[in-house]
């Protein structure tokens, strides 16, 4: 009867967990799949974005995955603009980070070597990031002044 009540209590904390939202929350370490996805464009070409709002998402923004798809990438976007700094630490990606102003206009480039605690930063102070697979922005012909555009960029956003 022990193993009974055992289980019947672990089938309704299961439950109870569920409906209260707590049992779909993403375990510490693992990557970020749902996450508020929008297209951007850089010129002729469509980048599919997983967007990250929050200081949580921030925090763990593309660590833990192991391959990402050469036209995805991951936008973080800050409250204000500030000098904004990124590391590799937990991420097995080469990256790019583009530090891009309000108005989409890409600022400064930074290949990110996966595994190191170096910091990229803005060349000036900046509210989006957009993380792409290293190479993915040479490979496009993209540098400093190119402008993205989509949202947020789109005038009246």
């Amino acid at each position: 009867m022990l193993v009974h009540n055992n289980a019947m209590k672990s089938i309704l904390l299961s439950a109870v967990l569920l409906w209260a939202g707590l049992a779909s929350a993403q375990p510490q370490g693992s990557p970020q799949m749902n996450l508020q996805r929008i297209v951007l464009s850089a010129g002729i070409h469509q980048i599919d974005t997983q967007v990250a709002v929050t200081q949580e998402q921030h925090a763990i923004g593309l660590m833990y995955r192991k391959e990402m798809p050469q036209h995805e990438g991951m936008l973080f976007v800050f409250q204000n603009p500030t000098k904004q700094c990124f590391w590799m630490k937990n991420t097995d990606l080469p990256l790019t980070a583009a530090f891009v102003a309000d108005d989409g206009t890409i600022v400064n480039l930074e290949d990110m070597k996966p595994q190191t605690t170096d910091s990229h930063c803005s060349l000036k102070p900046v509210r989006y990031v957009l993380e792409m697979n290293q190479g993915w922005f040479a490979r496009k012909g993209l540098k400093a002044g190119a402008k993205l555009g989509g949202r947020p960029f789109s005038s009246g956003n």
